[in-house]
């Protein structure tokens, strides 16, 4: 489990595997950008300057959070094939950041966003120099649902006495 502000392998766009810490730093406030809405990249100054340093984050998974009353479960988001995922990045010198799209339907009930999985091809596209942004835009889209597989923690059961969940 990779958190924010840890560092984790990526990919830069010239292929060359390398620790980054995930986490653009945000002058404005203490907390680092970790994740890049698809939609706003273009119109968002943070992110403008990096829109042609591009980098992929290699994952076995990701987790979410769905909220179930004032709980909170976490959920674990694997392909069903059990390979490996890559998401979509942006690279600012030794710190990256996830780039997020509105969510498969299969997984809208978890979270309103979801990381952008580039399947196949589309990583090479993505990670490729020469492609401007406007060229590989389009491959920031929610990932097919039908080929991911949801675990959630389920709550703890009530005790005997109904003082609620342990």
């Amino acid at each position: 489990e990779i958190r924010p502000t840890n560092k984790a392998l990526i990919i830069d766009s010239g292929g060359t595997p390398r620790s980054a810490q995930w986490g653009i730093p945000a002058p404005w406030d203490g907390k680092p950008l970790i994740n890049a809405r698809s939609e706003t990249l273009e119109k968002k100054q943070t992110f403008q300057p990096l829109l042609e340093n591009r980098c992929i984050v290699p994952a076995s998974a990701y987790f979410e959070w769905r909220k179930y009353g004032k709980k909170k479960l976490k959920n674990r988001i694997v392909l069903k094939d059990k390979s490996l995922m890559v998401f979509a990045g942006l690279l600012s010198e030794s710190h990256f950041t996830i780039i997020t799209c509105e969510p498969s339907s299969s997984i809208a009930h978890i979270h309103n966003r979801m990381p952008v999985i580039l399947p196949g091809l589309a990583a090479k596209e993505w990670c490729n120099s020469s492609h401007p942004f406007k060229e590989v835009a389009p491959l920031l889209k929610p990932f097919n649902g039908d080929h991911l597989t949801v675990t959630e923690d389920m709550p703890k059961q009530a005790d005997l006495f109904g003082s609620g969940f342990n």
